[in-house]
């Protein structure tokens, strides 16, 4: 084992390590003293079993102080060359304005925010995700829309499976996609459609659908190329055969266009990255999906409604979908948990920013200059594929197309290139002085911008309706006025910046400002996911360089980049494994064995690529119940795919027999993924590429110091051992080095989030080895703090051989429920009256919290976590004796607000002063909840999900 650890060992040559972490020496004896242990390897040695203990170190570097890291990563960045790209194919230069960089995008009260799962404590997060969906649904002209998704791509395989849902009629097992989509799109698509059983067609919409039985169709709008078809007729066609219309559209070109709800689409769906988001390579990027009313139940991700607090005053939630996949599992709509909050929200204040009239003038003016191009390009002599185009012209160049494409590279232009053709893609920062480039690589005469040009948006698709309306999107155009209505906002939320998120399985821990600050360089902001390879050399080194020390703490032989979140991993993983036992003529392994307490997105990933979910009972210890799997592994021997499993394990705890689990999966020809979820518990510690495990996804927003943002970006990279690594998902546009793009694609970008890399990248190179196996120590100590002192108030509910448990324990309330009525909804709104986020609730038992305190936070963080559960028991004890009435307590009316307490009518058994402020330490500092508590089943009886007049909220 190595050495014993203690910051002062480390503070000499590292000056951040005891940034991240939040105790000291003395507060961790204190803790161990509690525990009644000399060391932190002496409860290692007692929590981790020994047969999987790493016996050697990380193999990593030293740790790098923040200005000594920073310097090596801008070195890195500085290998990326930045051309102008006008590339295209979804992904175009923007800019973001500078008052929401500064206060949502570099603001720790925005990314450091968890899922409004609390909506009480995410109002501000929920209103900004409200006027998401209303410019989704005034642009696209749909009904509804949900609250993004993970990319382009995505949407659209969503979307497609969504329609054969809602087509339960039509017997049809085949999708039609338009030719002139988008390839990565289309790559996503085909991966997708591959699992389900539908056969994918391309072609001409117009030629070729009338002779199909399809069951939907997806079609691009403007094309890929740059062509704007007259879409409605096709629709019309599409539903005389009882099929459903997808549309992907560019929502800056809606600005201009007839919307496809206009047109009589069923679902619509596309990227919101020019709306003020970086390319950043590829992402993140927020996806819209909108669709009409009708679609409503089987719509895919999470949805924000209007519903009503306790008072009856205006409150938003997430409607519906709320963790949909614990509820439905297998049979869920879609195994998407995240949504791409953070990047949503910053394109909906690019909106409201510049409103419709700002948006007419950014639009208008990429059509003005397009034009101009377009004119001077046919005076020259030159024929355009696209005889209609909002920004994108493919210029017919035959032999001279890499005449012209290199002429482009040595003005430092990218082009698009095509067979014989050059796609030019203008967008929000091109300026005439480009045009006049442009015109002069192909040889044609300056533009005369003072002349008109024809329009290349046909006359009968011009759009002739308002869109943003809402007073919200016309209120806020000075720069003051955002400020102040952004601040609003942040105001009515908890994020990591007030206190401990001590949600279990979500490992919210600091998220550093010096791994953040990379991520706004232009030299990785700005990048276009399809330059080509020589100008992204900065991006392939950070890439090779963080794959290297992914293995390094996992054990895995390769990784993957490309799923751009925890479920996108899932998915990626289990494509994987069926490729792998496709290749050895054992295709028809089809059972996945799921134990009991998994989380919920892992069944609803089995059924996606075609897997039949075996549920595995878990025993009283909360344990995979051995016998009950060898007797499953046993029955379904020659059809078993896969076992997952999550390790630690769902219920906080390092199971004992988790080699002999692998091994008797193995035994039966099964893979084993394992959930990388509570990865934070392993590092330095065990290997999961060495103990057992084929394949995990690695959650780099909870490990590896990514934010969680409110709900996303996230990413969800995959380790595997070397037998899958020739089944890891490749990219029909940018080649992945060591991938085969046949063996499919997961996400739009071949490297998935990648502008979000860094901050990973930042975390380990600051930690090194020694920093990072003193933070998963830490995260174990203080779970087993917080377990140790909780449990003579309330009973922790699991634990592993000497009564410990890993890096999260759960408390079981289901006795006190009994007795008082107290539920843990009561006590996870009383919460918010300290001012803390509630743990987890009612995961992965019904009746417990599960609580994940992180190495992030102090001994005094803890400890005033502790003092206000130890309150909140005192309050349940008051019901159970009497001494309060069950039905009005500080717990069932929590949370209390402003409202409550300025009233003239106090009439509560209580004081004010115990209702909001239960501590001492709310002397010093308060955060407010902002409504009283939500009313859910109103909001889903009562679906409204767009923005309620202003006056709702007064």
């Amino acid at each position: 084992m190595p050495a014993p650890l203690g910051i002062h060992q480390l503070l000499g040559q590292d000056d951040f390590i005891h940034r991240h972490v939040g105790a000291d020496d003395v507060q961790i004896k204190s803790m161990l003293d509690a525990l009644g242990l000399p060391s932190l390897d002496a409860l290692m040695e007692r929590v981790v079993p020994t047969d999987i203990r790493k016996q050697d170190g990380l193999a990593l570097g030293e740790p790098m102080g923040e200005a000594e890291a920073l310097a090596e990563l801008k070195a890195i960045a500085g290998r990326n060359t930045l051309h102008t790209s006008l590339i295209g194919m979804g992904y175009h230069d923007t800019r973001l304005p500078h008052v929401i960089l500064r206060n949502v995008l570099e603001n720790p009260g925005w990314y450091t925010a968890y899922t409004p799962y609390q909506p009480e404590i995410s109002q501000g997060r929920l209103e900004g995700l409200l006027n998401f969906q209303q410019m989704i649904c005034d642009l696209t002209g749909m009904e509804m829309a949900n609250a993004s998704m993970l990319d382009e791509g995505t949407a659209a395989a969503e979307a497609m499976a969504m329609a054969k849902r809602a087509q339960r009629k039509n017997s049809s097992n085949l999708f039609f996609v338009d030719e002139d989509c988008h390839p990565q799109t289309l790559a996503v698509v085909r991966t997708r459609a591959r699992f389900y059983g539908f056969e994918i067609v391309t072609g001409n919409p117009a030629r070729d659908l009338p002779g199909l039985d399809v069951f939907a169709a997806l079609l691009q709008y403007p094309g890929s190329e740059g062509r704007i078809g007259d879409i409605g007729p096709v629709i019309e066609l599409l539903h005389s055969k009882d099929a459903l219309a997808v549309v992907a559209a560019d929502l800056m070109s809606l600005v201009l266009l007839k919307s496809p709800g206009s047109l009589d689409a069923d679902v619509v769906v596309g990227t919101n990255q020019r709306f003020g988001v970086p390319m950043g390579f590829g992402g993140p990027h927020a996806g819209y999906f909108a669709f009409r009313d009708a679609h409503k139940r089987s719509a895919p991700g999470r949805i924000i409604g209007v519903s009503v607090d306790s008072r009856g005053k205006t409150a938003l939630r997430m409607a519906m979908q709320t963790r949909e996949q614990h509820i439905r599992r297998e049979k869920a709509n879609s195994n998407i948990c995240t949504a791409q909050v953070l990047l949503a929200l910053i394109s909906a204040f690019y909106a409201m920013y510049h409103g419709p009239e700002g948006l007419r003038r950014i639009a208008r003016r990429i059509h003005f200059l397009t034009n101009t191009l377009a004119a001077g390009l046919k005076s020259a002599g030159f024929q355009l594929r696209n005889d209609t185009w909002f920004d994108t012209l493919t210029i017919e160049t035959g032999e001279r197309t890499e005449e012209f494409y290199a002429r482009a590279l040595a003005d430092e232009i990218n082009l698009r290139r095509l067979d014989g053709a050059l796609g030019i893609s203008l967008n929000e920062v091109s300026t005439p002085e480009l045009v006049d480039r442009l015109l002069a690589l192909f040889g044609a005469a300056q533009a005369d911008f003072s002349a008109p040009s024809p329009s290349g948006i046909p006359q009968a698709l011009e759009r002739d309706t308002d869109f943003l309306t809402h007073p919200v999107f016309s209120a806020y155009h000075s720069e003051t006025e955002m400020m102040r209505y952004l601040k609003r906002l942040e105001a009515r939320d908890i994020a990591l910046n007030h206190s401990m998120i001590p949600l279990g399985s979500c490992t919210m821990k600091l998220n550093a400002a010096a791994e953040m600050i990379p991520i706004t360089w232009p030299e990785f902001a700005n990048l276009h996911p399809f330059v080509p390879e020589d100008q992204a050399r900065g991006y392939h080194q950070l890439f090779a360089e963080l794959q290297q020390m992914l293995a390094a703490c996992t054990g895995y032989d390769a990784i993957s980049l490309q799923p751009n979140a925890g479920s996108q991993g899932e998915y990626a993983g289990l494509v994987a494994i069926r490729g792998y036992h496709e290749s050895r003529g054992e295709g028809h392994r089809d059972i996945c064995l799921i134990p009991s307490s998994a989380h919920g997105t892992n069944p609803a990933t089995a059924q996606m690529v075609g897997f039949d979910v075996v549920v595995v009972k878990c025993d009283s210890d909360g344990n995979i119940d051995i016998a009950d799997l060898k007797s499953k592994a046993e029955k379904y021997s020659e059809r078993l795919a896969a076992l997952m499993i999550t390790y630690p394990s769902t219920h906080g705890v390092f199971e004992e027999g988790v080699r002999e689990i692998c091994a008797l999966i193995h035994s039966h020809g099964g893979q084993v993924y394992m959930d990388g979820a509570n990865l934070n518990a392993l590092v330095s510690l065990a290997e999961p590429g060495k103990f057992g495990s084929d394949v995990s996804h690695l959650n780099l927003h909870k490990t590896f110091c990514i934010p969680h943002g409110g709900g996303g970006p996230g990413m969800g990279p995959i380790g595997v051992r070397s037998h899958l690594a020739p089944f890891l998902p490749g990219h029909p546009v940018t080649p992945v080095p060591g991938t085969d793009a046949t063996h499919g694609t997961i996400s739009a970008a071949a490297w998935g989030s990648a502008s979000i890399l860094p901050i990973s990248w930042m975390y380990i190179k600051m930690m090194g080895a020694q920093g990072l196996a003193l933070a998963t120590r830490l995260a174990i100590l203080n779970a087993n703090y917080l377990a140790r002192k909780l449990d003579s108030h309330y009973p922790v509910l699991y634990t592993g051989r000497n009564g410990l448990v890993a890096h999260e324990c759960i408390i079981d309330l289901r006795d006190l429920k009994e007795r008082s009525g107290i539920s843990e909804e009561d006590i996870a709104k009383r919460l918010m009256d300290f001012g803390f986020h509630a743990p987890t609730m009612s995961f992965p038992v019904a009746g417990t919290l599960m609580i994940e305190p992180t190495e992030s936070e102090s001994l005094e963080e803890l400890e005033r976590f502790l003092s206000a559960m130890i309150i909140i028991r005192g309050e349940i004890q008051q019901v159970i004796d009497g001494e309060l009435p069950a039905d009005n307590n500080p717990l069932v009316n929590a949370p209390h607000t402003q409202d409550d307490v300025l009233t003239d009518n106090w009439d509560r058994p209580y004081s004010r002063e115990v209702a909001v402020r239960p501590a001492p330490w709310l002397r010093q500092h308060k955060v407010w909840p902002s409504v009283n508590r939500v009313d859910n089943v109103y909001g889903d009886r009562n679906l409204v999900c767009s923005c309620p007049p202003m006056e709702a909220y007064q």
